[in-house]
């Protein structure tokens, strides 16, 4: 199976599988002497970390990291720096239970890879699903932890929109209000209410969608490049590669095929400190290229696949079968995806940073 890489000069390659020994991460193409620790990358794991409520997954994953190469101590600056080597990232699984599986190992679960990756490989981790299992993106998470040390001065923030039919209202919007509920949301009336929705969803043994709103600022401008290495591009490439991702828009997105192109335009005057924007309808990128304006990225994500609701499919061996998922499901995978999507506009940013460094001379 290829294809385990992303990235140009900021690489990163995730290994391991869901009921494995553990998982995690090379990353390639860190500049040397930045500080980092494991207790920093730690941080943002513990965001994406299973187990923390009633509304994700009940697995119980410390999810703790550990680094195995790649930074070294340096005596003058007195702590832990990158080398410029590729830093190799570690989390054990530990709360694994396989057995929850043995059920279904030889049925395909409508919704998910497991009919798509027999058919190509040949072969299927039917544990949790191996490589399809959302427990992959908290090597992504790690990685996302080294990039953002290498994006002074950029503030990625990420915050649940909308969870199944239910969306936040944006007047109440408070950023701070995203640390004060399990969803990430920054509406905390929208939120009270998400919690007697899902409540009903996981006791119903159903799933629901979500969508998850990115936001970076602090850009600079000039990231991306035309033709074929637009910022966009690899950004929503990014999003879509996140397990469960069935769509990804830029700033309006889909919204702005229902402007006219005065709406949409994104005015300009000169101000004190250069070009000003009158609104971000763009998504701080035209033309593939960042603005300067806040990158504002949104994806959707499917309801989870693994439901205790029976479901019509068909065996390995071609007969028709009805099948019910047992085991620790998230009853709205989208919630944990929040940090996830933070992560992945870490690393694509870092890449482009580098990308633009290299280009330019441009810091």
């Amino acid at each position: 199976m290829s294809h385990n890489t992303f990235g140009h000069l900021f690489r990163v390659t995730t290994w391991g599988e869901s009921h494995g020994p553990a998982l995690g991460c090379v990353v390639d193409g860190v500049p040397p002497r930045i500080p980092v620790t494991a207790e920093e990358i730690q941080t943002w794991l513990d965001r994406r970390r299973p187990g923390t409520s009633r509304f994700t997954t009940q697995r119980r994953e410390p999810d703790q990291v550990k680094i195995l190469s790649g930074t070294f101590f340096d005596d003058d600056a007195q702590r832990e720096l990158t080398t410029g080597t590729p830093i190799s990232l570690m989390i054990e699984n530990v709360d694994q239970r396989s057995k929850d599986y043995g059920d279904i190992k030889d049925k395909f679960r409508p919704g998910h890879a497991d009919f798509t990756y027999l058919s190509k490989y040949g072969i299927r981790d039917y544990r949790g699903g191996g490589r399809s299992s959302a427990r992959e993106t908290a090597a992504r998470v790690a990685a996302g932890g080294i990039a953002r040390k290498v994006l002074p001065g950029i503030s990625i923030r990420g915050a649940l929109v909308q969870v199944g039919p239910h969306k936040v209202d944006r007047d109440n919007w408070d950023w701070a209000e995203t640390e004060n509920n399990p969803f990430w949301c920054p509406d905390a009336k929208a939120a009270a209410e998400w919690e007697t929705y899902l409540d009903g969803v996981r006791k119903a043994g159903s799933s629901c969608g979500a969508i998850i709103e990115v936001v970076a600022e602090g850009v600079p401008v000039g990231l991306g490049a035309p033709i074929y290495g637009k910022l966009d591009s690899d950004l929503a490439a990014a999003m879509m590669s996140i397990n469960a991702v069935k769509g990804v828009e830029i700033g309006e997105g889909f919204a702005s095929a229902a402007l006219t192109g005065e709406e949409n335009a994104d005015e300009m005057r000169m101000g004190n400190e250069g070009p000003a924007f009158a609104s971000n309808h763009a998504g701080g990128i035209l033309g593939g290229i960042s603005t300067g304006q806040p990158v504002v990225v949104r994806f959707a994500v499917k309801p989870t696949s693994s439901i205790l609701q029976p479901r019509k499919t068909v065996s390995r061996q071609g007969e028709d079968a009805e099948i019910v998922t047992k085991g620790r499901h998230d009853p709205c995978v989208g919630i944990r995806a929040v940090p996830v999507g933070e992560a992945m506009m870490a690393c694509v940013l870092a890449d482009h940073l580098l990308r633009h460094r290299g280009q330019t001379g441009g810091t």
